[in-house]
């Protein structure tokens, strides 16, 4: 799910400059079109506007209006942590939006004596929202560090010589070129299989055939435990006595009850149930013994 601003994080006015009044009412400069704010400008407009944030009450309509201020006055900032990402498959309007959050974590967590500058103090803020948006949820499946690292790489030295050599480079090529193991490219090339992964309700191409993912996954086949435990059976069973194999059969094979098999062998049911309760312990040990 791409993450969205809500609407505390979004001016309420609809103009690209704060109005005259509000910004006499605040006792603020009068501020150009944000578009229009240079660098310089907007460093020395913030701090003017922090110094006024923190004699503001929090929650009030004049804390919000000039919070949201500083937000667009600085919103370049954001951009250009998001440029270092461009790379990356994800649309730059997200990555944006998330640097975006970070911008308002920095500007409620800044303070104007300590003396740093507020670009200063937002970057690694920005920066880091945008890799922990990536970290989150770039990975399918939670890989190590030095194999994610090892992804860019392969990808980086893959685009490299299938550059250079007009075709996709083989494993011993890339190893080759970043100094590695056979084994260790393939490794990382395994790892990026976790990068990304598809819904198992996604539908096929239109000239594929076959259904929806979901509908080619195998299934557990609970009858295969069945035929293990036969086949490891079949010479214990060879084992017993005529008569305990007999019983057996007709227990489990023929479905008789303990009383119709003590009168085909003509012997009591209680007899039946103790020949037959100690085959079935003697059957359960052999399959439980260890090899």
């Amino acid at each position: 799910m791409s993450p969205r601003l809500d609407a505390s994080h979004t001016r309420t006015t609809t103009s690209t400059t704060p109005p005259d009044d509000i910004l006499s009412e605040l006792g603020l400069p009068d501020i150009p079109p944000y578009e229009e704010v240079g660098a310089v400008d907007a460093r020395a407009l913030s701090k003017t506007l922090f110094e006024r944030l923190e004699a503001l009450q929090e929650g009030t309509h004049e804390y919000s209006y000039v919070r949201n201020t500083l937000v667009e006055l600085n919103l370049a900032l954001v951009k250009f942590a998001a440029s270092r990402f461009r790379s990356r498959s994800e649309p730059m309007e997200d990555i944006i939006q998330v640097g975006t959050i970070g911008l308002i974590k920095a500007i409620d967590r800044f303070e104007l004596s300590r003396g740093v500058e507020f670009p200063t103090f937002a970057m690694p803020t920005i920066i880091g929202e945008i890799k922990r948006f990536f970290r989150d949820t770039s990975w399918s499946v939670r890989v190590p560090r030095r194999l994610q690292e090892l992804r860019l790489d392969l990808a980086k030295a893959g685009d490299e010589l299938a550059q250079k050599l007009d075709r996709a480079p083989t494993v011993a090529e890339l190893a080759e070129r970043l100094g590695i193991s056979n084994d260790e490219v393939v490794e990382g090339m395994a790892a990026s299989n976790a990068y990304t992964a598809s819904s198992l309700d996604a539908q096929p191409e239109e000239d594929d055939s076959e259904g929806a993912l979901g509908d080619r996954i195998g299934y557990e086949d609970h009858g295969l435990e069945g035929i293990e435990y036969v086949e490891s059976l079949k010479p214990l069973i060879a084992e017993l006595a005529p008569r305990d194999r007999k019983i057996l059969s007709l227990r489990f094979v023929a479905g008789m009850t303990q009383s119709e098999i003590g009168e085909e062998l003509g012997i009591s049911q209680m007899h039946v149930s103790r020949l037959l309760s100690r085959t079935l312990v003697r059957l359960r040990k052999g399959l439980t013994v260890e090899e």
